[in-house]
């Protein structure tokens, strides 16, 4: 598995927002085995002495970090973030996030195009957080991103894949380009789940930071997601609408 030429070790992204403290958030990326965390240029900058101490321990975890624009509701705003995002995380990595609705928090696909657009131009390796539109996704890789982040279900809302159809169809669409779900996973059986439908990876957050036990609940998203990658590798067999019986009916005593 191949990001923008970078193979990663684990196909489990983790965000790093909301933990109870950064102990357990260290925790959490060790249990998880993490390929990537994913981190806030806001939350970096929340406090000059906060901010360095929090990237510090980020940096001691040895994990690759895939900054984002979280927050953003123009192109504007997430083009300035993605400049001063490079500029502190020190990588052309970003994941770019251009809110369009605030209930949902639902990605502005016109205004993500866009900001796509110039900071691929700009030399960033982008990773758009976007709705499982398939218009959209080919305006995205026509912008230049290589790697595409649909979203199952609003995120922390941890519905898990709520438009299957709109998955599948992403996938079938665009069998060679790197595809993440991101965002309202809640358990692991949505993690595995999204595997076997051929996902190249997940990124959980909430689903960590917000369980009684983050690092426990971390190691179980890594076991999903190992078990739905090997499930689909396997090939699993096809759904049917009428039984068919496991046990052979050839050979079987007829009473008369």
């Amino acid at each position: 598995m191949l990001f923008y030429g970078t193979e990663l070790s684990s196909r489990l992204m983790l965000g790093t927002a909301q933990y109870p403290s950064p102990e357990i958030l260290a925790d959490a990326v060790r249990a998880a085995r993490a390929g990537v965390v994913t981190v806030s240029l806001r939350r970096e900058s929340a406090g000059l002495r906060a901010g360095q101490a929090f990237w510090s321990m980020i940096r001691d975890l040895g994990v690759p970090v895939l900054p984002n624009t979280a927050g953003c509701h123009t192109v504007k705003d997430a083009v300035t973030t993605a400049h001063m995002a490079r500029e502190v995380f020190e990588t052309d990595w970003i994941k770019l996030e251009v809110i369009g609705e605030s209930d949902t928090l639902q990605p502005d696909m016109f205004a993500l195009v866009e900001a796509a657009r110039i900071l691929s131009e700009e030399g960033f390796k982008v990773f758009p957080y976007m709705t499982e539109d398939l218009v959209g996704a080919e305006r995205l890789l026509q912008a230049g991103c290589e790697v595409l982040m649909p979203w199952g279900a609003p995120i922390g809302s941890g519905k898990g894949l709520n438009n299957l159809f709109g998955l599948r169809a992403l996938r079938a669409h665009f069998p060679d380009v790197p595809l993440v779900v991101d965002a309202g996973i809640g358990l692991p059986s949505h993690a595995a789940q999204a595997m076997e439908l051929g996902y190249d990876a997940v990124l959980i957050n909430t689903a960590v930071a917000r369980a009684g036990d983050p690092a426990a609940m971390a190691a179980a998203f890594r076991l999903a997601v190992e078990a739905g990658q090997i499930a689909r590798r396997a090939d699993p067999m096809e759904e049917r609408d009428m039984a068919v019986p496991s046990t052979p009916v050839l050979g079987r005593a007829v009473l008369a």
